[in-house]
């Protein structure tokens, strides 16, 4: 394929489908080839839609799972994989229980970056997006994934790092997607209000930590993804068993977000090429020349 590449890093299946989703779609249809490594099954994870709580439904989960995340892949126009890990599940209590054993959180860091590294150097992207340090939020598996993708930047092209996990390649610029900013709840809200509808996002803000407001402070690149927002929406909702068709994600019109928010956000958090910041593509900066070198995936 030509253009050129993009490998997006993610803890769960569905987390693609929320997290910079129109993006990968709008590259994927303008040409560049779009990867999308899924970390773990989601095995541990609930159902989130009501009217999939259903029989049969859990013991199926990670079958079912897998087959979401092939119907949201297919609508993106998106390549994925599977690392093969398994969901370390979200710990709760006070204080909160060990992890369990063999999950994600507690693969050695080595083992599940030389595992990445390997489909680094075979895939050969151009750009890696992923989670910042905080995970997007504080799930363990999130967390890991920061650690891991961050660790796979930075080792790919290090022939002394992982002799075996194939030829060396060095990706040239690392994002973390920004998925959930305050001001765009905001802005939705308040878009609402002022059409005389009742605002979808009044309850959710009330309760919005202050420093998640800080967020948009980080965010260097601002990729303008409007079009893709029912592909978008489409590949949320084929992760049947994790998204509630009535739920946040849908509160606002597709129209609004279009119209007042109409861009997807990413933070530029390491780059080995001339970066002139604000951006508008994740591929600013990169060798036109460089889109047709090594196509081997």
């Amino acid at each position: 394929m030509g253009g050129f590449r993009l490998m997006a890093v993610h803890a769960h299946p569905d987390d693609e489908s929320s997290k910079g989703a129109a993006t990968m779609a709008r590259y994927a249809a303008e040409g560049h080839d779009v990867l999308v490594v899924t970390l773990t099954g989601g095995e541990r994870g609930d159902i989130l839609n009501p009217a999939m709580d259903i029989a049969g439904v859990r013991d199926n989960l990670p079958t079912i799972r897998r087959e979401e995340m092939a119907q949201a892949a297919h609508i993106l126009g998106v390549r994925q994989m599977w690392l093969g890990y398994v969901d370390s599940g979200l710990p709760e209590g006070d204080p909160l229980p060990p992890l369990p054993d063999g999950c994600f959180a507690k693969v050695p860091l080595e083992v599940s970056t030389e595992a990445l590294v390997r489909v680094v150097r075979e895939f050969r992207p151009h750009v890696i997006t992923t989670y910042d340090e905080n995970g997007g939020y504080p799930h363990p598996d999130h967390i890991r994934c920061h650690e891991v993708s961050v660790a796979a930047f930075d080792a790919a092209g290090d022939p002394d790092r992982f002799p075996d996990a194939g030829p060396v390649w060095e990706p040239k610029k690392l994002y973390y997607v920004h998925g959930f900013l305050r001001q765009r709840m905001q802005i939705l809200n308040d878009a609402a209000v002022a059409a005389g509808r009742v605002g979808p996002y009044a309850e959710w803000l009330e309760k919005w930590p202050a420093e998640r407001g800080r967020l948009l402070d980080r965010v260097t690149t601002r990729v303008d993804s409007a079009d893709y927002f029912d592909r978008r929406d489409a590949a949320l909702l084929a992760h049947r068993t994790q998204i509630d068709p009535n739920g946040l994600f849908f509160a606002s019109p597709i129209d609004d977000q279009k119209e007042f928010w109409p861009t997807e956000e990413f933070e530029l958090a390491a780059t080995r090429v001339p970066s002139a910041l604000p951006e508008t593509d994740l591929f600013a900066g990169l060798d036109p020349s460089d889109a047709t070198d090594g196509e081997n995936w």
